[in-house]
């Protein structure tokens, strides 16, 4: 599917907050910001640099800023999505009834254009990754079954370690077994413990 008809399907089906995302996407057009669409979201750029994102789920909707950290926010409406983890990101949530003031998204949108044209970015220190400790537990598993094996070193790292901490954090050994039962379906499809979670 060509990125202009994802776009036209995103914006044309009905959904609670069809009105309100329509609203925002009409003001960022009137920018100098390029509409694309990227992670299922439309997503709006300044020469390829990602500047800010529309979504809308169950119970909200709202602006991702990429760099909204830096942003002024006077009116108190940016959040981190994710605290402690989330470092440049801020989002903008609106829900029913959250009249948008069209003047104050505009210029919240114009600051992060500036933003972006002035490259300011966090600069991110990677930290040297501790080796990962399966549970004894798992490990008997996957020493055992080795499809599961391979599917559990295909994973991310980030994905394996929210498995081996799943198993870890259970302190009876019978909810051990019965997470360990839990997850080894998920493993073998290749899906992560809380993928469902992170798109809401």
């Amino acid at each position: 599917m060509e990125t202009s008809e994802k776009l036209e399907k995103y914006f044309s089906e009905e959904h609670t907050f069809k009105k309100g995302i329509t609203v925002l996407r009409k003001l960022i057009l009137s920018t100098d910001l390029e509409e694309t669409f990227k992670w299922s979201v439309p997503t709006y750029t300044i020469k390829n640099k990602n500047v800010l994102s529309l979504g809308k789920f169950k119970n909200h909707y709202g602006i991702w800023f990429f760099n909204g950290v830096f942003l002024k926010d006077p009116n108190k409406v940016l959040r981190n999505a994710q605290e402690g983890k989330t470092k440049a990101m801020r989002q903008w949530k609106l829900t029913v009834g959250d009249k948008i003031n069209t003047q104050m998204v505009l210029d919240y949108c114009m600051e992060a254009i500036e933003n972006e044209k002035k490259g300011l970015k966090i600069s991110v220190v990677k930290k040297k990754a501790s080796p990962l400790k399966i549970p004894s537990l798992l490990s008997k598993v996957l020493k055992e079954n080795s499809n599961l094996n391979k599917a559990f070193r295909k994973l991310s790292p980030y994905k394996q370690k929210e498995y081996t901490e799943y198993i870890m954090l259970a302190k009876q050994e019978k909810t051990k077994k019965a997470r360990l039962e839990k997850i080894i379906p998920l493993i073998e499809k290749g899906i992560g413990i809380n993928d469902k979670y992170r798109n809401c």
